[in-house]
């Protein structure tokens, strides 16, 4: 009886097996039927990715550097002489002209020593002509006319030394320009080191920069530049370098340069900070490409080319970089495909299906 109850037992249990693989067969067939799909089209499928099509294009090679705004000219406005200030001619601030009267200095006793000795000029102008007539006759000898000689033009010397000095005494604008802050007062009394005040000339306005010595032998006269203030980032200048100082700083390693740029509303202002593009060289044929196309390796820079619907991999020279594109020297010519996108699964060789290209 036990031996026919564990017989039922196992039979039920087969049963049960059975029907359940019957019912999970569809599904098992189903599942190896999709992985077998997939797997086969995965294999043989070509990776999507986007291009460009490389274009000569106008590029300027161009080195970016910090500088600062100099006036065209400037100078400190002392007195050649000491005295007293009798006249301030100027406001600060003022714009003011070339020759223009701006300080004067007391000059009563020079004024009387001139008026003494253009009295005594025309005493000895008269005296010197009798005795040129006297000396005619031989009335007298040449040795007293000499001496009246003498005394007549002693003053006519000391006559110009008091206007050179009487004119010292009025200090006038050497140049076009504008008055900073004036440092002394009406009725003060001034030496030959003090600042009366400051004039600057503001139109063209100088632009002052350093860059690193390895530049030195591409930048030359003539040069554009192009700038912006802190203040105005979306505003762009340009100026045209001028000069440059013949030595490389020793301690710094670079090399100072100047540049002038129109500057008639006077809007840059000496000692602003502002930010340099120089130009070194303008292109007309340069092949540029994005920055993400590019890959680093060892010794150099790669990139993928699209060719017959597979990647080619290409050894390339870079040169000047921008914020999104890379100069290309050697390595692509137009016309080429560079590929853009799906960088990283790129490979030599890999079916590729371009699905944008500009």
């Amino acid at each position: 009886l036990l031996k026919k109850t564990c017989m039922k037992r196992t039979v039920v249990i087969l049963i049960i097996v059975v029907v359940v693989v019957l019912l999970a067969l569809p599904k098992i067939r189903t599942y190896f039927s999709t992985e077998a799909t997939m797997a086969g089209p995965a294999a043989a499928q070509s990776l999507p990715v986007e291009a460009i099509i490389v274009k000569p294009a106008s590029f300027e090679r161009k080195l970016t550097v910090t500088g600062s705004i100099l006036p065209s000219e400037s100078i400190e406005l002392k007195s050649e002489v000491s005295g007293k200030i009798v006249g301030i001619y100027f406001q600060e601030s003022q714009k003011v002209k070339r020759g223009q009267q701006l300080v004067k200095i007391n000059d009563d006793e020079l004024v009387s020593q001139l008026q003494k000795q253009k009295y005594n000029q025309k005493l000895y102008r008269d005296n010197e002509y009798r005795q040129r007539k006297l000396l005619e006759k031989e009335a007298i000898s040449q040795e007293e006319y000499d001496n009246a000689l003498n005394r007549l033009n002693t003053t006519i010397a000391d006559i110009r030394i008091l206007e050179a000095q009487l004119a010292k005494t009025t200090i006038v604008a050497p140049f076009d320009g504008f008055i900073g802050f004036r440092f002394v007062s009406p009725g003060a009394f001034v030496s030959q080191s003090m600042v009366i005040a400051t004039l600057y000339a503001l139109d063209p306005a100088k632009i002052e920069f350093s860059i690193p010595a390895r530049y030195a032998s591409r930048v030359k006269i003539g040069n554009k530049i192009k700038f912006r203030q802190e203040s105005m980032d979306s505003v762009f200048f340009e100026g045209d370098v001028y000069a440059i100082e013949p030595q490389i700083d020793p301690q710094t390693r670079t090399l100072k340069i100047r540049a002038r740029t129109p500057n008639p509303q006077g809007n840059l202002i000496p000692g602003q900070f502002i930010n340099i593009e120089l130009i070194l060289e303008q292109l007309t044929q340069a092949l540029l490409i994005p920055t993400e196309s590019i890959i680093p390796i060892q010794d150099g820079s790669k990139i993928f080319l699209y060719s017959a619907g597979k990647a080619l991999e290409q050894k390339v020279e870079t040169g000047e970089r921008t914020e999104r594109k890379l100069e290309i020297l050697s390595g692509i010519k137009p016309g080429d495909t560079v590929i853009t996108t799906g960088i990283l699964q790129l490979r030599p060789g890999l079916d590729l299906k371009l699905t944008r290209i500009n």
